[in-house]
Protein backbone atom coordinates (compact mmCIF):
# COMPACT_ATOMS: atom_id res chain seq x y z
CA UNK A 1 0.00 0.00 0.00
CA UNK A 2 2.54 2.19 1.14
CA UNK A 3 4.38 1.59 -2.66
CA UNK A 4 0.85 2.40 -3.99
CA UNK A 5 0.82 5.98 -1.84
CA UNK A 6 4.25 6.60 -3.04
CA UNK A 7 3.57 5.95 -6.90
CA UNK A 8 0.64 8.08 -6.59
CA UNK A 9 1.94 11.04 -4.78
CA UNK A 10 5.06 11.28 -7.59
CA UNK A 11 2.25 11.14 -10.51
CA UNK A 12 0.43 14.38 -8.24
CA UNK A 13 3.88 16.12 -7.97
CA UNK A 14 4.46 15.30 -12.08
CA UNK A 15 1.52 16.39 -12.86
CA UNK A 16 1.77 19.67 -10.69
CA UNK A 17 5.39 20.20 -11.92
CA UNK A 18 3.85 20.03 -15.62
CA UNK A 19 1.48 22.68 -14.67
CA UNK A 20 3.61 25.45 -13.11
CA UNK A 21 6.01 24.53 -16.19
CA UNK A 22 3.02 25.11 -18.46
CA UNK A 23 2.02 28.45 -16.05
CA UNK A 24 5.90 30.02 -16.10
CA UNK A 25 6.20 29.36 -20.13
CA UNK A 26 3.07 31.32 -20.65
CA UNK A 27 3.75 34.88 -17.77
CA UNK A 28 7.28 34.32 -20.22
CA UNK A 29 4.96 34.70 -23.54
CA UNK A 30 3.13 37.13 -22.16
CA UNK A 31 5.61 39.04 -21.02
CA UNK A 32 7.24 38.65 -24.23
CA UNK A 33 4.18 40.14 -26.05
CA UNK A 34 3.72 42.64 -23.84
CA UNK A 35 7.24 43.84 -24.24
CA UNK A 36 6.99 43.63 -28.03
CA UNK A 37 3.85 45.79 -27.55
CA UNK A 38 5.72 48.37 -25.59
CA UNK A 39 8.59 48.99 -27.91
CA UNK A 40 6.23 49.13 -30.95
CA UNK A 41 4.02 51.78 -28.90
CA UNK A 42 7.51 53.32 -27.93
CA UNK A 43 8.82 53.47 -31.29
CA UNK A 44 5.31 54.45 -33.32
CA UNK A 45 5.69 57.52 -30.80
CA UNK A 46 9.06 58.44 -31.53
CA UNK A 47 8.35 58.47 -35.72
CA UNK A 48 5.17 60.12 -35.28
CA UNK A 49 6.80 62.58 -32.91
CA UNK A 50 9.88 63.18 -35.30
CA UNK A 51 7.72 63.77 -38.20
CA UNK A 52 5.37 66.30 -36.31
CA UNK A 53 9.04 68.30 -35.19
CA UNK A 54 9.66 68.28 -39.10
CA UNK A 55 6.41 69.37 -39.55
CA UNK A 56 4.68 66.62 -41.72
CA UNK A 57 1.12 67.26 -40.58
CA UNK A 58 1.49 70.90 -41.36
CA UNK A 59 -1.21 71.48 -43.39
CA UNK A 60 1.24 73.23 -45.91
CA UNK A 61 5.19 72.96 -45.54
CA UNK A 62 7.03 75.11 -43.45
CA UNK A 63 9.67 77.34 -45.66
CA UNK A 64 13.13 77.47 -44.24
CA UNK A 65 13.99 80.15 -41.50
CA UNK A 66 15.27 83.00 -42.70
CA UNK A 67 18.71 82.82 -40.76
CA UNK A 68 19.48 79.75 -43.40
CA UNK A 69 17.55 80.57 -46.54
CA UNK A 70 14.53 82.85 -48.18
CA UNK A 71 13.51 81.15 -51.03
CA UNK A 72 13.45 83.90 -54.42
CA UNK A 73 11.30 82.06 -57.06
CA UNK A 74 12.31 83.50 -60.43
CA UNK A 75 9.50 85.01 -62.20
CA UNK A 76 9.41 85.09 -66.39
CA UNK A 77 10.42 88.78 -66.98
CA UNK A 78 9.75 87.99 -70.95
CA UNK A 79 6.29 86.46 -70.36
CA UNK A 80 5.23 89.28 -68.31
CA UNK A 81 7.00 92.65 -69.07
CA UNK A 82 5.67 93.95 -66.42
CA UNK A 83 8.77 92.74 -64.31
CA UNK A 84 12.17 94.18 -64.17
CA UNK A 85 14.42 91.88 -63.51
CA UNK A 86 17.00 93.48 -61.13
CA UNK A 87 19.17 90.21 -59.58
CA UNK A 88 17.32 88.73 -56.46
CA UNK A 89 18.34 89.57 -52.49
CA UNK A 90 20.68 87.65 -50.59
CA UNK A 91 19.38 83.64 -49.23
CA UNK A 92 21.27 83.93 -45.73
CA UNK A 93 22.71 85.53 -43.41
CA UNK A 94 19.50 87.79 -43.34
CA UNK A 95 18.56 89.65 -39.73
CA UNK A 96 15.45 88.05 -37.70
CA UNK A 97 15.24 90.78 -35.22
CA UNK A 98 14.69 94.06 -34.45
CA UNK A 99 13.64 96.60 -37.19
CA UNK A 100 14.49 98.44 -39.86
CA UNK A 101 13.21 102.27 -40.44
CA UNK A 102 11.37 102.41 -44.13
CA UNK A 103 10.88 106.45 -45.48
CA UNK A 104 8.50 106.57 -47.88
CA UNK A 105 8.87 110.05 -49.47
CA UNK A 106 6.00 111.50 -51.65
CA UNK A 107 4.58 114.31 -54.23
CA UNK A 108 1.98 114.83 -51.17
CA UNK A 109 3.61 116.27 -48.18
CA UNK A 110 6.02 115.28 -45.30
CA UNK A 111 7.75 111.47 -45.85
CA UNK A 112 5.71 108.91 -44.12
CA UNK A 113 8.31 106.49 -41.74
CA UNK A 114 7.45 103.03 -40.74
CA UNK A 115 9.35 99.82 -39.44
CA UNK A 116 9.83 96.84 -41.04
CA UNK A 117 9.79 93.86 -38.61
CA UNK A 118 12.15 91.38 -38.76
CA UNK A 119 10.99 89.05 -35.93
CA UNK A 120 7.88 88.49 -38.20
CA UNK A 121 8.54 89.49 -41.90
CA UNK A 122 12.37 88.96 -42.13
CA UNK A 123 11.76 88.20 -46.05
CA UNK A 124 9.88 90.74 -46.79
CA UNK A 125 11.92 92.86 -45.08
CA UNK A 126 15.13 91.74 -47.27
CA UNK A 127 13.34 92.12 -50.49
CA UNK A 128 11.99 96.04 -49.59
CA UNK A 129 15.48 96.90 -48.43
CA UNK A 130 17.07 95.15 -51.85
CA UNK A 131 14.59 97.06 -54.12
CA UNK A 132 14.99 100.30 -52.02
CA UNK A 133 18.93 99.76 -52.70
CA UNK A 134 18.34 99.61 -56.43
CA UNK A 135 15.96 102.79 -56.81
CA UNK A 136 13.02 100.27 -57.68
CA UNK A 137 10.51 102.47 -55.99
CA UNK A 138 12.12 106.07 -57.05
CA UNK A 139 9.68 107.67 -58.66
CA UNK A 140 7.04 105.48 -59.15
CA UNK A 141 3.39 106.18 -58.70
CA UNK A 142 0.98 104.39 -56.01
CA UNK A 143 -2.12 103.15 -58.55
CA UNK A 144 -4.58 102.39 -56.22
CA UNK A 145 -6.68 103.68 -53.09
CA UNK A 146 -8.37 100.47 -52.46
CA UNK A 147 -12.00 99.91 -51.03
CA UNK A 148 -10.40 98.27 -47.92
CA UNK A 149 -8.91 101.61 -46.52
CA UNK A 150 -5.20 101.39 -48.14
CA UNK A 151 -2.71 103.04 -50.05
CA UNK A 152 -0.92 100.25 -52.81
CA UNK A 153 2.40 101.21 -53.75
CA UNK A 154 5.06 99.45 -55.34
CA UNK A 155 4.43 98.24 -59.23
CA UNK A 156 6.66 100.35 -61.14
CA UNK A 157 4.25 99.60 -63.95
CA UNK A 158 0.90 100.60 -62.26
CA UNK A 159 -0.73 97.67 -63.77
CA UNK A 160 -0.79 95.54 -60.41
CA UNK A 161 0.69 92.59 -62.25
CA UNK A 162 4.47 94.54 -62.06
CA UNK A 163 7.43 94.06 -59.94
CA UNK A 164 10.92 92.21 -59.78
CA UNK A 165 11.42 89.04 -61.83
CA UNK A 166 11.01 86.93 -58.27
CA UNK A 167 8.28 86.41 -55.90
CA UNK A 168 8.56 84.93 -52.29
CA UNK A 169 5.98 83.54 -49.84
CA UNK A 170 4.14 85.20 -47.02
CA UNK A 171 4.91 85.55 -43.58
CA UNK A 172 2.66 86.79 -40.90
CA UNK A 173 -0.60 86.41 -41.95
CA UNK A 174 -3.40 87.33 -39.55
CA UNK A 175 -5.03 84.08 -37.84
CA UNK A 176 -8.59 83.90 -40.25
CA UNK A 177 -12.08 83.53 -38.42
CA UNK A 178 -13.21 79.88 -37.65
CA UNK A 179 -15.18 79.53 -40.80
CA UNK A 180 -15.30 81.60 -43.94
CA UNK A 181 -18.73 82.78 -43.22
CA UNK A 182 -17.93 84.09 -39.71
CA UNK A 183 -17.49 87.78 -38.72
CA UNK A 184 -15.37 89.28 -36.71
CA UNK A 185 -16.68 89.71 -33.00
CA UNK A 186 -17.42 93.20 -32.54
CA UNK A 187 -15.14 94.02 -29.95
CA UNK A 188 -12.06 92.46 -31.55
CA UNK A 189 -8.85 94.33 -32.77
CA UNK A 190 -8.99 94.73 -36.59
CA UNK A 191 -6.41 92.16 -38.19
CA UNK A 192 -5.15 95.66 -40.31
CA UNK A 193 -5.33 98.51 -38.33
CA UNK A 194 -4.59 102.00 -39.45
CA UNK A 195 -0.75 102.49 -40.25
CA UNK A 196 -0.44 98.30 -40.81
CA UNK A 197 2.00 98.12 -43.75
CA UNK A 198 1.23 94.86 -45.32
CA UNK A 199 2.46 93.20 -49.14
CA UNK A 200 -0.13 92.68 -51.60
CA UNK A 201 0.25 90.25 -53.89
CA UNK A 202 -0.75 88.99 -57.40
CA UNK A 203 -1.74 85.97 -57.37
CA UNK A 204 -1.49 85.70 -53.36
CA UNK A 205 1.35 84.23 -51.69
CA UNK A 206 3.33 85.03 -54.45
CA UNK A 207 4.89 88.14 -52.94
CA UNK A 208 7.34 90.51 -54.75
CA UNK A 209 7.54 94.41 -54.58
CA UNK A 210 3.90 95.96 -53.77
CA UNK A 211 2.63 96.90 -50.26
CA UNK A 212 -0.35 98.92 -48.37
CA UNK A 213 -0.23 101.23 -46.26
CA UNK A 214 -3.46 101.13 -44.20
CA UNK A 215 -5.28 104.49 -43.69
CA UNK A 216 -8.13 103.07 -41.38
CA UNK A 217 -8.98 100.02 -39.75
CA UNK A 218 -9.54 96.71 -41.69
CA UNK A 219 -11.01 93.84 -39.56
CA UNK A 220 -11.96 91.13 -42.59
CA UNK A 221 -13.23 87.40 -41.72
CA UNK A 222 -10.44 85.51 -43.68
CA UNK A 223 -7.46 88.22 -43.97
CA UNK A 224 -4.67 87.61 -46.96
CA UNK A 225 -2.17 90.26 -46.38
CA UNK A 226 1.34 89.44 -44.74
CA UNK A 227 1.84 92.11 -42.37
CA UNK A 228 5.38 93.33 -42.05
CA UNK A 229 5.55 96.46 -40.09
CA UNK A 230 3.57 99.59 -38.90
CA UNK A 231 3.84 103.39 -39.55
CA UNK A 232 5.79 105.25 -36.94
CA UNK A 233 4.79 108.97 -38.51
CA UNK A 234 3.00 110.80 -41.24
CA UNK A 235 -0.37 109.35 -41.14
CA UNK A 236 -1.80 112.29 -41.24
CA UNK A 237 -0.15 112.39 -44.93
CA UNK A 238 -1.48 109.07 -45.34
CA UNK A 239 -5.26 109.89 -44.49
CA UNK A 240 -4.92 112.82 -46.99
CA UNK A 241 -3.84 111.09 -49.71
CA UNK A 242 -6.76 108.41 -48.70
CA UNK A 243 -8.77 111.12 -49.05
CA UNK A 244 -8.25 112.06 -52.70
CA UNK A 245 -11.05 111.38 -55.43
CA UNK A 246 -10.55 108.17 -57.24
CA UNK A 247 -11.06 107.22 -60.98
CA UNK A 248 -11.99 103.88 -63.49
CA UNK A 249 -8.63 102.09 -63.51
CA UNK A 250 -9.04 101.23 -67.07
CA UNK A 251 -10.57 97.54 -65.80
CA UNK A 252 -13.70 99.21 -64.16
CA UNK A 253 -12.58 99.78 -60.79
CA UNK A 254 -12.96 103.49 -59.44
CA UNK A 255 -9.58 102.95 -57.31
CA UNK A 256 -7.13 104.97 -59.34
CA UNK A 257 -5.85 108.44 -57.69
CA UNK A 258 -6.97 111.05 -59.83
CA UNK A 259 -4.25 113.33 -58.49
CA UNK A 260 -1.20 111.40 -59.26
CA UNK A 261 0.48 109.89 -56.22
CA UNK A 262 4.19 109.70 -56.68
CA UNK A 263 6.89 108.07 -54.77
CA UNK A 264 10.15 110.16 -55.13
CA UNK A 265 11.99 108.47 -53.16
CA UNK A 266 11.89 104.97 -50.68
CA UNK A 267 15.06 104.09 -48.25
CA UNK A 268 15.48 101.12 -45.90
CA UNK A 269 17.82 102.02 -42.86
CA UNK A 270 20.18 100.14 -40.67
CA UNK A 271 19.27 97.27 -38.55
CA UNK A 272 17.67 98.27 -35.15
CA UNK A 273 17.85 96.06 -32.14
CA UNK A 274 14.34 97.69 -30.63
CA UNK A 275 11.12 95.55 -31.03
CA UNK A 276 8.42 97.34 -33.88
CA UNK A 277 6.65 100.44 -32.33
CA UNK A 278 3.09 100.80 -32.60
CA UNK A 279 1.57 103.34 -35.11
CA UNK A 280 1.62 107.01 -34.64
CA UNK A 281 -0.11 109.91 -35.69
CA UNK A 282 2.72 111.62 -35.70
Amino acid sequence: MASSRDRQRKLARAKLDRQLARRAAAAKRRRQIQAGVGAAVVLALIVVGSAWALGAFDSKPKPKAAEDVCAWTPQDANANTNLKDVGTPATTGLPTSGTRAMTVTTNQGAPITAELDLASAPCAAASISYLAGKSFYDNTKCHEITTEGALRCGDPSGTGIGGPAYSFYDENVPTPAPSPSASPAPDQAPAYPKGTVAMIANPPGANSSQFLIFFKDFNPAQPKYPVIGKVTGGLDVLAKIGALPTVDNGSGAKVKPKTDVVIQSLTVGEVNAAPAASPSAG
